[in-house]
Parts: C-alpha cells; structure tokens; sequence
C-alpha cells in the first residue's frame, strides 16, 4: 500500500513542462485499485478551501489552489503575506506580445512556488462582450483570436515550472449580473467560434485545470453542462482536471454524471455521502467516479503531488530586482497611447511639471474582488515621476477635487494600535460576553479572514485616528450582522445589516459598506471601535474605513488650474473607483464623475501640454478627449505601474500597447452593451458580431478602433504579399512590408484580418487572423511574416456538427488597427482534398 512504482515516480518528478508523459493509464489504474468507494469519492471534494483531499494510499499529498492572474495570492487573505502585483489582465492583452506575456506567466509560476501553490487560477478566457462588464480587467479582450494566442502565452509560461495553469470560467461567464444563476443563451455557431474558441487554444497549449463558471448555459449550469464532455473532452483531447468555481456545485447527481472532477471548496459539499450513495444505489456508474480520480491523479503526478510520501518541490526564490524590472517593463509594454498632439514624450526643457488627481498619487493598480493581492508595494504615477525627475525638474502634486468613492480602510498612514502605539489597528476576536479570545497588531483595516478561535462571536478592529484635517469625517464598515462604530465610547452607527446576496464575492471579498459622518479636529486623536458580531452565513469579512472631508469643487479646481498654469506641462490622471470595476457586479455606465471630468477640462484649459492618463481596467468615457495634449491608458498597470508610466511618459521607453477592445464615445453608441438578463436568461442576440465585428457590422465608429495605438514614431504601410490561393483547412502566411518614417526607432504591431462576401453562410464584416511585431531604426524597412492559421478560415457548420472551410475568394486585409487598414490581397480558398 505504499510507495509507487518507481517508473511511475520518475515521470511525474520529470514533468515541469506541459507536454510530458506523465504517469501511464495502466499505472492509475493501478492507483485507483488502491482506493474504495469512499476514499476515491472523498478526493473529488476540497479538504479544505484551497486544498484538495490526501491520500497516502496512493502516495498522494494535498494540492494547494490559489486565485490569479493578477498575481498568487496564496491560501490566506492576509496584508502581511504579499505577493507580486502584475498588470491587469486587459493590460496584458494590450501588449499583443505573446513572449512577454509567457515571461509574465513564468514569473506568476515562480510566485506560485514560493508560497506552496499548485495550481494559479488563470487566464480568464471570457471576453470583452460588454463594456459594461464588472470583471472586464480581468479578461484580455473581446477578440477571440488576440484571447487565444494571449492565454495560450500565459498558459506556457506559468506551465514551463511545473505549476498548473487553470483556464476559466469555461464558457460564456461574460458578465457578472445574476452570475451565479443566469443562463446564457448563445447560437451554436457563436458558442464555437467566438466563446469557446479561447478555451480550445488553451487545450491545445496544454492547460491542465479548467475551471467551470457559475453561469449556465443553454439550460445546463456549466458544473453540469455536457460541454464538459463535448467539445472539451471528446473532441480537444483534454485529459487534465474540471474543478468548479467555488461554491457552483449546488446540485449532487447531474454535476456528478458531467464532466466534473473536483468540486471547491471543502470540507463542507454536495458530494460526499451523496456520491456514495448515489453510486451504491446504481444512480451514477463507479466509472464516473474512477475517471473524476483519474483525472485528479494524473494532475497530481503532473505538479509533483504524486509520489513518495512527505516528497514536495523545491521552492525557487523570486529575485526581488529581476522581477521589478520585469513588471516595470510590463507596465510600459502595455500603455496605450491613444493620442498624441506633440505633448509627449516630456523632453528635458520640463523644469516643472504639475502632477494633477488623486488617482496621481493612489493610483489604482489593480481591480477588485478575487483576483486581489496584498502587493510587496506600489509605484503610483506620482512616486513614479518624481524619482524618474529627482534633481532635473520640479513635481508639484495638486490632488484636485476627491473621487466619489467609499473611504479606503484604515492604514498606518493614518492611525495606530491602541495596545501596542505602532502604525496600523489593533484586531481582535470576542466570545459572546465579549471577552477577549485573540488579538494582534495589523497594519489594515481591511480583515478579510480573521482568526476565529472556538467560542468567536464578534470581531473587532480599534485604532487610534490623527486627523490632518478639521471636519466632517466619513466612517465606515463594511460587512454584513449587527456592527457598530464608536468614537471615544460614544457610538455614532449601531445598526443590523442583512445579506443580500449568495455571491461569494460579495460576502467574502467586497461586503457592502455603511457608512456615519463624525466631525473631527486636526491633530485631536480619537480612539475608533468598530465590532462587527458574526452572524450565521455573513462571512467575516469586516472593512472598517476612514475618509477626510471632501474639499471644496471649486477651490480644488482653481488649484490645479493655477499649478497647470504655471508649469512647463501637466499630467493629469483620473480613472474608475474600488468599487466600480470590480467582481460581483458589472458597471451601469461608463462615465467618470462630473468632478473628474471638470478636473481635465481645467487642466488642458490651463496648459495646452497636458497629457491625460486614465487609470481604469476598462472603456471609459473621455468627452474630453481632443481637448487634452496627448491621452494615455495605464488600465491597471501593477504594482510598478508609477515607474513604467514614467518611462513612458519621459521617453524612456515606448508606449507598447495596442487596444484589446474598442472604446465608444459614449456608452449609447456600443453595439453590444447588456448584461443585465430578462427573466433569468440573456440572450446573446449579436451572434458572432462581437467587439470591432459589432462595430462593423452595424456600421458605426468607436473612438478608438481595436487594434490601435501609437508609439513615438509613425509608420508607412508599403506592400502585402503572399499566395494567391490556398487550400481549404491549411494555413498560409502573408508579408507585409512597413516603414518607419519618423525620426525614433519604433515597434509596429502589424495585424492581419480577413473578410469574406457573397459566400454560402454568415461572416463578420472582418475579422482578426493574426499578428506580429516589427521593429525599425528611422527611415529603415522591415517585411513582418504574419502567420494565418487554418482555423482562421473555417465555420461551425450547425448542420453537419462540424469544421467546414468554404471556398471562394477572400480578401486578406492589413494595417495598424481594425479601423485602419491599407493593404488588401486577394486570395482564392481552393476545396480541400
């Protein structure tokens, strides 16, 4: 009953990258005959929230999960366990660089070493259906191409060290809206070109885990959905693992019989006893059972949790100063500049440069709900510049008017443990009578998972607050039960707050926030109590927050306007709230408040070299847009975000992103924009007429098409080649030939679309078929090879259940962005053979 086989312990030691062999089928069968009923049915459920169940028998350990992709948050929800704090994932799909993004990947995969992890929760392979969606950072992009090649890229990297990649939330999980009950209806075409077709070149990379969303889809909850089974399985050849979303197993038998493998979390179920019994009494086949363990097992064996007893990998440090460098790089890799009047780069004659927002100086790095990470820092657009300008130039911060927004929780900025007198609160666990059962120091008060000892009946944070500034303060705690907030034993909000909501986001990560206004005198310390007791079901969560008096409008306008005014150049930033891009609910619009949007316009009125960088994971409205002097997206650029805006900003490093999605003017003029479903349902009545394709086929013009951005220099689009026929089901490559006629070396990302008429079924207006990136010295030419694959050319035939490539003549289109395309090629699609 002991060790393995050595054979079989030599391959699963020897798999780091995806691709191996792995253990043979007849070694796991060896394994499962090791196992009862019992014990094979007690490792398809968590041990715990982010472990799976042990098993020596088999010489099996546990495997620990985390979320990503932002970074590896580990197993604890705790500020003083950090973790690196990459780009959001649409900055990663701004970067159209499939290499960067697997050096990213390896670096998430180093992470992941670091702190026991086994499995990262990412890429999220959904897409940028809506603008409106609430988890829009989180994804790559609308198209399923760019989707495609970026997670495969992330895929390889985070695999490449032997840690499992999961791709999620397999499939349509678009929108965040009744997410955990809506049911998606999509055309059968639309499901296999547009949203399954990111999952399906993540199979082909070699992803080991895919994670089933919350959503249904066609009637089927996808924990129950024969799409596990077919294309996933029987059609892609996936052999790895299907856990759950957390907690989207609600039912026992129909998600037993599906393609599900793992359900999370655990201890508590729906499988357990019910499985067994289920297969006792002949309602689901032991088969089903053994395969479930089969896949879990090879998982194992494919991260190193199979083999001999107490056996684990060797943890590989992260080198602080490489990986800086490397999310530095990232930031500025996918910074899009969307327009450009000659303000940027700043050159060396900016002596004094007003830097104008709040968003300046707490630039917002990165988006709310599961993905989040505690950063080792963070590098905000102000830090950033004044260290990049230290001894040239002068850095005047004005914040301007504040962002409408909850108050941020408590920090050491702002207050101290009352017990201990250092920086931070002081937390502590209460019994009923309210004695005390644990305390600690920490340095936030944001408490997303507290101890709870037996007995644990209320938590409590406390702090001792030093105001800065006289008047009224806004007070807050977030959660869910009866909670109170006092100051100076006086309570000034004690109320019972009920759970509005089953969504796990909401409960665990991102509780609603209530609110009391005290007025506070500087430099008058206050002692600030705040108790939340723990109902049954709330959670424990608690957020206990502080926000100074909002400033005068008018006065913070005139001063950013007079700082502007007086400087050589202006940067001014403003972007989305914690609260409005974030997990758990999808936006209503797509404005900014009326403030910030009054901040830029006084700014560029003031200077005429101001550049505007908007600081959001997703489309905004600009109304100001050809106001300013040049306008930059930073979407939530990571914890060194500060730092690589100011290369960018500078000239010190290029501007390297292209659009992932395309921008409206106003939210009004979006093709495709619901996420709110009708009775329960949304219909995806757009079929495959997503992103750039909607915009097309309804014949409108974004303000910024997909596809574009501009560097520092420009470039000319000469010449595309390449053969005149093709045959069906076989891929080809196009050239094209660019100049760059500017006067700085640049990197053009070169795309290639396709567009087919008067054929026997529907297309798009165009699509996108590939990419790559050139680059040049000024006045130099380069030709870009631009791989077209098969499936570029190919339809989901509804009625045959299968791939067909039509043929006919095809137009092969070229150029910087879905909007701008000069060259055209004709090209022949000949009939297979």
């Amino acid at each position: 009953m002991g060790l393995l086989p050595l054979r079989v312990r030599r391959l699963q030691l020897s798999r780091g990258t995806v691709g191996g062999t792995g253990p043979t089928e007849d070694d796991l069968d060896r394994l499962l005959e090791k196992l009862t009923l019992r014990a094979a049915v007690r490792l398809l459920s968590g041990a715990s929230t982010w472990r799976t169940a042990a098993e020596p028998a088999v010489g099996l350990r546990e495997m620990v999960l985390s979320d990503g992709p932002a970074g590896v948050r580990g197993e604890a929800w705790d500020e003083r366990r950090t973790a690196l704090l990459l780009p959001s994932a649409s900055a990663l799909g701004a970067m159209w660089d499939d290499g960067l993004v697997e050096r990213l990947g390896a670096l998430l995969a180093a992470e992941a070493r670091r702190k026991g992890v086994d499995v990262v929760l990412a890429p999220n392979l959904n897409l940028h259906r809506s603008p409106l969606a609430g988890r829009h950072f989180e994804c790559f992009s609308e198209d399923p191409e760019l989707t495609g090649r970026t997670g495969a890229a992330l895929v390889r990297g985070i695999q490449g060290q032997g840690v499992a990649a999961a791709a999620k939330h397999y499939v349509a999980n678009d929108s965040e809206t009744e997410r955990l009950t809506v049911d998606v209806r999509v055309g059968e075409r639309a499901l296999r070109e547009v949203y399954l077709a990111p999952f399906e070149a993540a199979v082909e990379a070699g992803v080991l885990v895919v994670m089933a969303g919350y959503n249904a889809v066609g009637g089927h909850t996808m924990s129950a959905s024969p799409l596990l089974s077919r294309p996933l399985r029987s059609e892609w050849g996936f052999d790895g693992l299907v856990v759950s979303d957390w907690g989207a197993v609600r039912t026992a038998l129909d998600t037993a019989r599906a393609g599900l493998d793992l359900a999370m979390p655990g201890p508590e179920g729906l499988w357990g006893e019910n499985l067994v019994r289920a297969v006792e009494d002949g309602a689901v086949p032991r088969g089903a059972v053994d395969d479930k363990v089969r896949h879990l097992l090879r998982l194992a064996a494919r991260v190193g949790a199979l083999g001999e007893p107490g056996e684990r990998r060797r943890t590989t440090a992260v080198r602080p100063r490489t990986a800086r460098a490397l999310l530095r790089r990232a930031a500025a890799a996918g910074t899009v500049l969307l327009a450009n009047r000659g303000a940027l780069p700043l050159g060396r004659g900016t002596r004094t440069l007003a830097v104008v927002g709040a968003h300046a100086a707490r630039t917002r790095t990165q988006g709310g709900g599961s993905a989040g990470v505690f950063p080792q820092h963070e590098v905000s657009v102000l830090e950033g510049l004044r260290t990049a300008l230290r001894g040239r130039a002068d850095v005047v911060h004005v914040p301007g008017p504040a962002p409408e927004e909850p108050a941020p929780a408590l920090g050491t900025d702002l207050c101290t443990d009352p017990r201990s007198g250092r920086p931070g609160v002081l937390l502590r666990v209460l019994d009923a009578s309210g004695a005390e059962l644990h305390a600690e120091h920490r340095s936030t008060g944001r408490q997303l998972e507290p101890p709870l000892p037996p007995g644990a009946h209320t938590v409590e944070i406390s702090a001792r607050l030093r105001p800065r500034v006289t008047g009224p303060w806004t007070l807050g705690i977030a959660g869910f039960g009866r909670m109170r907030i006092g100051l100076d034993g006086h309570d000034v909000l004690d109320g019972a707050f009920a759970r509005h909501t089953d969504d796990p986001a909401r409960v665990h990560v991102d509780p609603p926030v209530h609110s009391a206004v005290a007025h506070l005198t500087a430099g008058r310390r206050v002692l600030l109590v705040a108790r939340r007791e723990l109902a049954p079901g709330t959670g424990r969560a608690t957020v206990v927050s502080a926000a100074p008096p909002r400033p005068d409008v008018r006065e913070a306008l005139t001063a950013a306007a007079r700082a502007a005014a007086a400087a050589d150049a202006a940067v001014v930033v403003v972007g989305t709230t914690a609260h409005s891009e974030s997990e758990g609910h999808d936006r209503r619009d797509l404005a900014l408040d009326d403030t910030q949007n009054a901040l830029v316009r006084a700014v560029a009125a003031a200077n005429p070299r101001t550049v505007a960088v908007v600081n959001s994971g997703g489309p905004v409205e600009l109304p100001w847009r050809d106001e300013v002097g040049a306008l930059l997206l930073a979407w939530f650029p990571g914890q060194e975000g500060g730092a690589g805006l100011a290369d960018v900003l500078l000239g010190r490093a290029e501007p390297g992103g292209r659009l992932p999605t395309t921008w409206p003017t106003v939210l009004a003029d979006a093709p495709v924009s619901r996420t709110r479903p009708v009775g329960g349902r949304l219909d995806y009545d757009e079929g495959l007429h997503v992103g750039h394709r909607a915009w097309l086929h309804r014949r409108r013009t974004p303000a910024y098409w997909f596809g574009h951005g501009l560097g520092y220099t420009t470039w000319a689009y000469e010449e595309l080649t390449g053969p005149r026929e093709v045959a069906a089901g076989q891929p080809f490559t196009v050239r094209v030939r660019v100049r760059n006629t500017g006067s700085r070396p640049g990197r053009e990302v070169v795309q290639v679309y396709l567009a087919r008429t008067g054929g026997a079924v529907e297309y798009p207006h165009r699509w996108l078929a590939g990419h790559t990136a050139v680059r040049a010295e000024p006045g130099g030419t380069v030709t870009a090879s631009v791989h077209v694959p098969a499936r570029a050319l190919r339809h989901w035939s509804v009625q045959e259940g299968a791939w067909r490539t039509e043929p006919g003549p095809c137009r092969v289109l070229a150029g910087r962005s879905a909007g701008d395309l000069p060259l055209v090629l004709g090209v022949e699609v000949r009939a297979g053979t």
